[in-house]
């Protein structure tokens, strides 16, 4: 029998990096709370907490620069964790995370794999990286998508989070991924060891 978690994030492209990791360790995952910024799934993350001591729970937030380090992020969250809880945090932003796996991004991107950072989860700021590298892209359309238009004020292009979704979904791969951020790979082994609970 499959099993299946519930979850919560912070945006749209969190929801696509937590399913595609959900279903890369063999379970399923239903409804997917927050996506509406941290501030508020942190003032929601007692809830989800309360509803983890019955039903397996994901949660992932970056880590940004609001903590030096993820323990410091989870001790302030969520001191003590329900059994059924895998609450994770993505170092620096899950950006870092897709950015490890360099052969996929880099031809995804349409840019030179020797660009792609070999340690993202160094980059101050990943979605930044990630935005600078597709301004270099050979693609016409990731070019005009990716990176934020000019004097608009915004930190990614309008279609930023569904191109990076779908590439989560259906190009990126979190074990390769996971070789060279180990806050993914925790996240991996937190989400297996809950199947086995």
């Amino acid at each position: 029998m499959t099993v299946e978690f519930q979850g919560a994030v912070e945006g749209d492209l969190d929801e696509a990096v937590l399913r595609r990791l959900v279903a890369h360790v063999g379970a399923e995952i239903g409804v997917v709370y927050g996506r509406n910024g941290k501030d508020r799934l942190k003032s929601h993350i007692g809830g989800y907490n309360e509803a983890a001591r019955r039903f397996r729970w994901a949660v992932l937030v970056d880590l940004d620069h609001d903590h030096d380090c993820a323990p410091a992020l989870r001790s302030d969250w969520l001191p003590e964790p329900s059994r059924f809880m895998c609450f994770r945090v993505a170092v620096r932003e899950v950006e870092a995370w897709l950015l490890a796996d360099a052969e996929s991004i880099a031809r995804f991107l349409g840019v030179s794999r020797a660009l792609i950072p070999l340690d993202p989860e160094q980059l101050g700021d990943p979605k930044q990286t990630l935005t600078n590298l597709a301004s270099r892209s050979r693609k016409r359309n990731i070019r005009e998508a990716l990176p934020p238009v000019p004097g608009s004020g915004r930190s990614v292009g309008v279609l930023y989070n569904p191109l990076m979704g779908s590439y989560a979904r259906e190009l990126w791969r979190p074990d390769v991924a996971a070789q060279h951020c180990d806050s993914l790979r925790r996240c991996l082994a937190g989400l297996d060891d809950l199947q086995c609970v």
